[in-house]
């Protein structure tokens, strides 16, 4: 029970601090990719908090995985750095006696990956994906930011304006530029605002302005002034979640639809759970280090299986979304190869790890103690 309770200390301890970096890390990530993708005019400025935790939402689980693996082989590697592992194998004690402490710390993170897996992060990307399509799918002119050119959805006009007034509504000095069959017009304006016709449809009204049309220095080339300009900009009132990307569909959505496509994705969901808890026990016998060395070789090595298993996990799932491999032949094989690589390293470690056997030390000392003694002839000679 101390033992237990030490181990558990540890464990805590070191999964704290690594999910901590690896959280920090991820966040960075995500805002600096977030904030570029607002700067571009791709999504809202105001949407950028939100889609920062809906994103780190969708990186938890792997961060997660990858904390539990760590910190497992964290404190493995330091028992065996400090010689805690041989009083340990002396006092009779095996490696498979870890596996115990090990499940209690672990399995309520193998729980949590597999609800942020299967529930949480599906509605992370659904919200993620309503707040994009909520921006792709608003008024031409409530797309464009003050200073910078922008493309209307249907890509016939460029809009650009100098600044803006009363928040999105009124803005300032509007240039438009329109494709119109093999024609193209210019429209300049101090001011324009949206406004509605109560049908549905949206229109932006252009204020003391000039439209040219045409093509300069052609007979058919019209320069025209204008007070009130009008200009449709959108039709009908956009619905979101129409097209709700395949992971962001729930659960049970996905096991009413039957198809590679929505196998491949259940595949995904459910090996995060898996890959957790194998990886748990892998770190067991994994964390062996010779006492004077180091054991930053440990935790690359650590790295490459983590990053390898994923890769793997990637491949099959990829098999079935390509319908080379069926479901009920792609969710169990590679982590029963897995599994077998954690036997045979257990295998190996008790094995080596018998000579600290109390059986094994007691016949070496009755060895010694019934050996022949030297004759005294034998002494003074030498």
């Amino acid at each position: 029970m101390i033992f237990q309770r030490a181990l558990h200390r540890e464990l805590a301890s070191a999964a704290g601090a690594t999910f901590t970096v690896l959280f920090t890390v991820c966040v960075t990530w995500t805002l600096i990719a977030i904030l570029g993708r607002a700067a571009g005019g791709r999504v809202a400025s105001g949407d950028v908090l939100a889609l920062i935790a809906f994103q780190s939402l969708n990186y938890l689980p792997t961060v997660l995985i990858l904390t539990s693996f760590i910190s497992v082989l964290v404190a493995v590697t330091r028992s065996y750095r400090d010689s805690e592992m041989v009083v340990w194998f002396a006092s009779g004690q095996s490696l498979l006696a870890w596996i115990r402490p090990v499940l209690m710390f672990g399995v309520p993170l193998v729980l949590l990956v597999g609800a942020l897996s299967f529930v949480v992060a599906p509605w992370a990307k659904m919200k993620s994906a309503e707040f994009i399509q909520r921006f792709e799918k608003r008024e031409d002119l409530k797309r464009v930011a003050p200073g910078q050119f922008r493309e209307s959805s249907s890509s016939d006009r460029v809009f650009f304006v100098e600044g803006s007034a009363n928040g999105s509504t009124v803005v300032k000095n509007v240039f438009v530029s329109s494709t119109e069959g093999a024609g193209s017009s210019v429209v300049v304006a101090r001011e324009g605002v949206v406004e509605a016709d109560g049908k549905g449809g949206q229109y932006l009204v252009l204020k003391n302005g000039r439209r040219y049309q045409g093509t300069p220095g052609q007979a058919d080339f019209q320069s025209m002034e204008f007070e009130r300009y009008s200009m449709r900009v959108a039709t009908s009132v956009p619905v979101l979640g129409a097209d709700v990307p395949l992971a962001a569909m729930s659960t049970p959505a996905l096991l009413l639809v039957e198809n590679r496509f929505t196998r491949s994705e259940l595949l995904s969901r459910l090996s995060a759970p898996i890959v957790c808890l194998v990886l748990l026990l892998l770190a067991i016998p994994l964390g062996f280090v010779n006492p004077r060395a180091g054991s930053s070789a440990n935790l690359i090595l650590a790295l490459l299986i983590f990053f390898t298993y994923n890769n793997l996990v990637r491949m099959v799932e990829a098999s079935v979304k390509q319908g080379k491999v069926d479901f009920a032949m792609a969710w169990w094989p590679l982590h029963l190869l897995v599994v077998l690589i954690v036997v045979a390293l257990f295998a190996w470690r008790l094995n080596v790890n018998h000579h600290y056997h109390p059986l094994v030390l007691i016949n070496a000392w009755k060895r010694r103690r019934h050996a022949q003694p030297v004759p005294a002839a034998q002494v003074e000679s030498r």
